[in-house]
């Protein structure tokens, strides 16, 4: 196996149609191109993604996607050495176009195909910005998971907790949606809280079990509640209550989150603390899970917000890591809607979900 690759990966496990081109060497990656082409006018009067206008435009967009990787890269696929995919988990219409795509383009060139699991992907990010040395603990929050992950290899996950119900990305949609407030949800509740001091007293899911999981279906049922306590005695939802709730909903999924990954720490040594995944990118929790490394005196990894929601390069980077373990697929490579990482875990309602951004 050549010591540098050089590898297409194609990304459309949910609404962002992307491709992008990455070169490994040495363990250390180099993004040459990234192109996300979006899709939310596309799904905005609906307050969500809508799987199968997501799965047209994915059709529509893939090849032009990998055409725009290829050319702001200054490459042609005679010098690319791989082409990953996102397999699974994910929107399967979405994912299909993928998978096609990718398989067409192999068939064509004779290049190897990768099939990779999207939350491979974000897992091993911090191994493309980072240079992270095997194991580390990652946190995934996302619109459709919530992972805690022991990752010791770049096919080796080990899963110590995560969501029983609803992902929080998905619970901040959700909240959005009950406050009258755009999508996505996330940054429309984190602009919502700013400078706000939270007084709203909501629920921290399970932090009297002592495990690494967490829940916050019963935190939005809590958010509902307290918009229509709200409502009744004002006659309608002030922006100074909006905002308060916004604040105070924030606040219970950063204290669970903090909580369950000092939990998640003490499990092992482990070289660093990383996260990712969209839910990453809101800076109060990133501010609060970086105070935990310090508490537990290792590294805190973030990477960019751009490479915390969908992107190919994740998708690309993984690929690479598999290939250099010899890890590759025919053209069987079916398309698959749920893929545990850790697929020796018993299973867990909500740790596949993808019907919400990531």
């Amino acid at each position: 196996m050549a010591q540098e690759q050089t590898i297409l990966g194609l990304e459309s496990s949910c609404d962002d149609t992307a491709a992008a081109v990455v070169r490994r060497s040495a363990d250390r990656g180099t993004i040459l191109s990234n192109v996300v082409m979006r899709q939310d006018d596309l799904h905005a009067a609906f307050g969500g993604v809508v799987p199968e206008i997501a799965a047209r435009a994915h059709a529509e967009k893939i090849d032009l996607a990998v055409e725009a990787a290829l050319d702001r890269a200054g490459l042609t696929l005679r010098e690319i050495d791989g082409i990953a995919v996102t397999a699974g988990p994910g929107l399967i219409g979405g994912v299909l176009a993928g998978v096609m795509c990718a398989k067409g383009l192999s068939a064509a060139t004779g290049l190897p195909l990768i099939g990779v699991n999207h939350l491979a992907g974000h897992a091993l990010t911090p191994r493309l910005t980072d240079g992270l040395a095997f194991p580390y603990l990652m946190l995934l929050v996302s619109g459709g998971h919530c992972l805690f992950l022991r990752v010791d290899g770049a096919d080796t996950f080990t899963r110590l907790g995560g969501t029983i119900d609803d992902a929080p990305g998905e619970a901040f949609d959700k909240v959005a949606r009950l406050l009258g407030l755009p999508q996505p949800g996330g940054p429309a509740v984190e602009i919502c809280a700013q400078g706000v001091t939270p007084t709203i007293a909501l629920p921290r899911p399970l932090l009297d079990r002592p495990d690494c999981d967490v829940s916050f279906s019963g935190l939005k049922t809590a958010v509902l509640r307290a918009r229509d306590a709200a409502v009744a005695d004002h006659g309608g939802l002030p922006e100074g209550i909006r905002a308060d709730i916004c604040a105070s909903f924030q606040a219970a999924v950063r204290a669970v989150l903090a909580e369950k990954s000092r939990r998640a720490l003490a499990l092992g040594p482990v070289s660093a603390f990383a996260v990712a995944g969209g839910v990453a990118a809101n800076t109060a929790l990133r501010v609060a899970l970086q105070d935990v490394a310090a508490q537990a005196d290792v590294p805190f990894v973030a990477p960019p917000q751009a490479l915390c929601t969908d992107n190919a390069a994740m998708i690309a980077w993984a690929g690479a890591e598999r290939l250099a373990l010899g890890l590759t697929n025919d053209l069987s490579l079916a398309a698959r809607p749920r893929w545990p990482l850790d697929e020796g875990a018993a299973p867990m309602l909500g740790s596949g979900k993808r019907g919400a951004k990531a």
